[in-house]
């Protein structure tokens, strides 16, 4: 990928290496404070895998940005957004279980780049992002596994038929009986009220640690919703009598000096956002039971209305990178 290519970048592949820089360089950031104070021996392994992946990534994508005379993106670096010197704020458990959910994330955002990419040398380097980030995850989940703290979805007894619907009422749900959930129902809500758990307890950290009092609230204001989210997703769990996951609020201590820059829990606050976003409307679209997928899009709504404050605390404090944008075409105009 050292050589000059003929072939220009479409938008979408400057986009996703745009993004990719954005995200490798934030995880350089979250996995070099994870290994100041993380001291369990496998998990630390883990971690350092985590920190070199980033790395790795960051160097060559510099090297495409620098091939194509692109300005390379500033994004978060270790001096400016990291203070490795903070206690701990977060246990060895929560930042493997947090590790695994940024790898997850990573593997399906290389995995979509990686199917947008035309260019051989974008193609491939996306192509070795997933194959990396598919051993980062085995090796997250396995040690995860070794520990008990890989948290499964709910068990279920297999039916002895397959069965096709025959009456309307089968995506009823606010009246009436309710029909047991379907598998892909169950996923919906168990992974997302898994994500907002992690969420939660994340952002009770940013909470107590943030410089700005604005900061401070609006990471309040973002544990009060996944809060109300884990209870509006777990009670439908519970009402069908499945399992309900567990939170990691007590994998949080009580440390008040942070570990990370106001800019970067921000960005990184307002990145799973945009990413709840997603997952939400994927779950409102593949939920047949009315009740639910209602659910999914008035959650939705609150957590994008809850992004644009977000957006507007970057955008006061200058901390909001701008993405490469296409030409003014009006402003070039010799009018």
């Amino acid at each position: 990928m050292a050589f000059k290519q003929n072939t220009k970048l479409t938008a979408t592949e400057i986009a996703q290496l745009w993004s990719a820089y954005m995200n490798s360089s934030m995880c350089k950031c979250i996995f070099t404070s994870f290994l100041a104070t993380v001291e369990d021996s496998e998990i630390k392994e883990i971690i350092s895998l985590g920190l070199e992946t980033a790395n790795s990534h960051q160097k060559k994508l510099i090297s495409i940005f620098k091939n194509e005379s692109f300005p390379i993106p500033y994004g978060f670096k270790v001096a400016d957004d990291v203070n490795v010197d903070a206690p701990r704020l977060f246990s060895d458990s929560f930042m493997l279980y947090f590790s695994y959910n940024m790898g997850i994330i990573a593997f399906n955002f290389y995995s979509l780049s990686k199917t947008l990419s035309v260019r051989s040398d974008i193609n491939e380097y996306f192509s070795n992002c997933v194959q990396e980030l598919d051993q980062f995850d085995t090796m997250t989940k396995n040690v995860l596994l070794s520990k008990g703290l890989f948290i499964r979805s709910p068990y279920l007894n297999p039916k002895k038929e397959v069965d096709f619907v025959n009456n309307k009422k089968f995506m009823a749900g606010w009246f009436g009986d309710k029909r047991p959930l379907t598998v892909i129902e169950i996923t919906n809500l168990f992974t997302n009220q898994q994500r907002n758990a992690l969420g939660k307890s994340t952002m009770m950290g940013f909470s107590q640690v943030a410089h700005s009092k604005k900061v401070g609230k609006f990471m309040v204001r973002g544990r009060e919703i996944s809060a109300k989210h884990v209870e509006i997703l777990g009670t439908v769990l519970g009402e069908n009598h499945l399992p309900i996951p567990m939170t990691w609020d007590s994998e949080v201590t009580d440390s008040k000096i942070s570990p990370f820059s106001d800019k970067l829990m921000m960005f990184m606050t307002t990145t799973l956002i945009g990413l709840s976003i997603g997952f939400y409307g994927t779950s409102a679209a593949t939920s047949m039971r009315r009740d639910i997928s209602l659910d999914f899009v008035r959650l939705s709504a609150e957590i994008a209305k809850y992004a644009e404050e977000g957006a507007n605390i970057m955008i006061e404090n200058g901390w909001l990178e701008e993405p490469p944008l296409s030409e003014d075409r009006d402003k070039l105009a010799n009018t």
